[in-house]
């Protein structure tokens, strides 16, 4: 017997979507997509590691609904997530004559999905997709919420667009072949939430390692379900990150991880192993800032550190970081905005924080 699912929905008016959690969802995703999108033609925006897996199943299903599919494989990697490889995916729309009815569908990472989606944004000046996302850290995170974009030398995620999905679909068995180093970035994103908004959900992760990292159905399913809940949330209230909005709130160790993503050319860590060391620096400013007790910092160490995920940046000069950070696209009005932690499970927005208390934020956690 098929075990129930979870929906949750993004309420945004005329934009709002379902979010499905469940087991097996691969093999219906036509079935699905039949009541949601007019047009026959989809493209499945895939990669080289994740297609093997799983495009076959999801391109029968397709057929089975009545749709045509294309598919559209690229490299695997952060660094691939640039122009090079967005115009791959419009020569291949543009060569077999997708029109405005056509649909995207983002069938991987956090990568692909953010390629899709702003594929989608811009193709024709815009046309559906769906995020079927195979990765915990898109199942929790990107696929949720509508953030899509491409990197760029100086600086990550700095060209893109809020464009909304008409589905996330999230099928839980694809993290049984996902690789452990990648489960444990994604874990990141997870731990992220209880931080900055539920203090139980974080006491929760504390207590359910052992779950968690063997993938028992239970946990998985609570972890995935509680973050794309917190996330709905947020979005729902605040859909583009407005100046004193909520969802700003989602950045939080974002601007130290992004820059120590930028300053290693997208190679050296994942986006969640970056995310972990930018959350612990921002725990640290924090606490040099007197706003959080020292017990949030030392708690989030542990917690990021009992899930394997690493707490020390690589060793580039402060002021490296300081520059990348710069360019960061939360910097306003020549100011960077950093969300720090209050304690555990409530963070808040600060601009003008001292250079030198984010100074020292890095240079205690660099290598």
């Amino acid at each position: 017997m098929k075990e129930p699912e979870d929906l949750l929905t993004v309420a945004l008016g005329s934009r709002s979507y379902d979010i499905v959690i469940g087991s097996g969802l691969l093999a219906e995703t036509g079935e699905r997509l039949r009541r949601l999108l007019p047009g026959g033609q989809i493209a499945i925006v895939s990669n080289s590691t994740v297609a093997p897996l799983y495009l076959q199943s999801v391109q029968n299903s397709l057929q089975e609904a009545g749709f045509q599919s294309l598919p559209i494989i690229l490299p695997d990697g952060e660094m691939y997530k640039d122009w090079q490889h967005l115009q791959t995916i419009f020569d291949a729309l543009i060569t077999h004559r997708y029109e405005r009815s056509s649909a995207l569908l983002a069938l991987g990472g956090g990568v692909v999905g953010d390629m899709t989606g702003y594929a989608a944004a811009s193709f024709l000046r815009g046309v559906s997709y769906v995020q079927l996302p195979t990765t915990l850290l898109a199942q929790v995170d990107s696929s949720v919420g509508g953030k899509t974009g491409i990197n760029h030398a100086l600086g990550k995620n700095l060209i893109g667009a809020f464009y909304q999905p008409k589905t996330v679909l999230i099928d839980s068995d694809t993290l049984a072949t996902l690789p452990e180093r990648q489960l444990r970035a994604g874990l990141a994103e997870v731990i992220k939430y209880g931080l900055l908004w539920d203090a139980s959900f974080f006491a929760e992760l504390e207590g359910r390692q052992r779950e968690i990292l063997r993938l028992q159905p239970a946990a998985i399913r609570l972890i995935i379900q509680r973050s794309c809940a917190i996330k709905a949330a947020i979005v729902g209230q605040d859909e583009r990150e407005g100046e004193q909005g909520q969802r700003a709130l989602l950045n939080l160790g974002h601007t130290f991880g992004h820059a120590i993503e930028t300053l290693t050319g997208y190679t050296q860590l994942l986006h969640g192993e970056a995310v972990a060391i930018g959350m612990v620096m921002a725990a640290e400013l924090s606490v040099l800032l007197e706003l959080a007790p020292a017990e949030s910092l030392q708690r989030t160490c542990a917690l990021l550190q009992s899930y394997g995920l690493p707490i020390q940046a690589p060793a580039f000069p402060v002021e490296a970081y300081l520059e990348a950070m710069a360019r960061d696209k939360k910097v306003q009005d020549g100011s960077l905005r950093f969300v720090v932690v209050q304690d555990i499970g409530r963070a808040t927005l600060r601009k003008g924080v001292p250079i030198e208390a984010i100074r020292q934020a890095i240079s205690r956690h660099t290598q």
